[in-house]
């Protein structure tokens, strides 16, 4: 007896493959039946930045739309995008800390979020301030995660374009960090330390220059001196008519 195989079918098989891929195993629904927050993350989070130099350039979104449910999302999103960019270049030992703050945050990616619009725009900032906001996204989110479904949030939003070039919130107290307007501070420093010298080398081109007015008289004064002593010259002219009675 003859077995007839069936027929592979193309269409078949391209089917079976976008199935299997992994772009398709995340999910359209983006909610969350168990917390996967954990309670230690901002301990996580400080150990990382313990290791990190706190003004390793980032760049952080400056016209993410304010959106109270989807926002503590999207930003999540982005910062483990920039943990999973900073394990490619980091040491073994720091790659173990990335490792651990991308798990607190990995969540994220369990849902389907389109690509990046083209309308985001970016600005440097520190690696503190991406840390720290990190932080305070999974406080504000923690409470909400099971309670709400994120799966309008799939795709980032920008703000309106005559706010695009807000800069993003700084908080204080950002792990230590070093915060953005450091160089500024170090000038002025360097400014107050350059004022004493200044004034030091003024006082001494004043000193300097009265010495030497003491020492010099001016041109003018030479000249009144002059007929002071053409005066004491001719004093013997004025006492001759005494030498003249003297002969008579």
């Amino acid at each position: 007896m003859i077995v007839l195989a069936p027929a592979w079918n193309p269409t078949t098989s391209l089917l079976l493959l976008l199935l299997l891929s992994p772009s398709l195993s995340r999910t359209q629904d983006c909610s969350f039946r168990h917390s996967p927050i954990s309670s230690t993350f901002n301990s996580t989070i400080r150990k990382l930045s313990d290791y990190l130099l706190h003004d390793y350039p980032v760049t952080v979104a400056t016209n993410l739309q304010d959106d109270e449910l989807c926002g503590a999302f999207w930003r999540l999103v982005l910062a483990q995008r920039w943990m999973g960019r900073l394990k490619t270049v980091a040491g073994s030992q720091l790659q173990d800390l990335l490792e651990a703050v991308n798990t607190e945050i990995y969540f994220v990616t369990s849902c389907a979020f389109q690509p990046l619009p083209s309308c985001l725009r970016f600005v440097q900032a520190n690696i503190s301030h991406l840390l720290q906001d990190t932080s305070q996204q999974l406080v504000a989110l923690k409470p909400w995660i099971t309670r709400r479904n994120f799966s309008r949030c799939l795709e980032l939003q920008c703000q309106p374009a005559d706010s695009s070039t807000l800069l993003p919130p700084r908080s204080p107290g950002a792990l230590g960090a070093t915060s953005l307007p450091a160089p500024q501070a170090s000038l002025l420093l360097l400014l107050l330390l350059l004022l004493p010298v200044a004034l030091l080398l003024l006082a001494s081109a004043w000193c300097l220059h009265r010495r030497r007015r003491q020492r010099t008289p001016y041109p003018g004064e030479q000249r009144r001196l002059k007929p002071r002593t053409s005066k004491v010259n001719h004093l013997p002219k004025v006492t001759q008519p005494m030498s003249d009675r003297a002969k008579i």
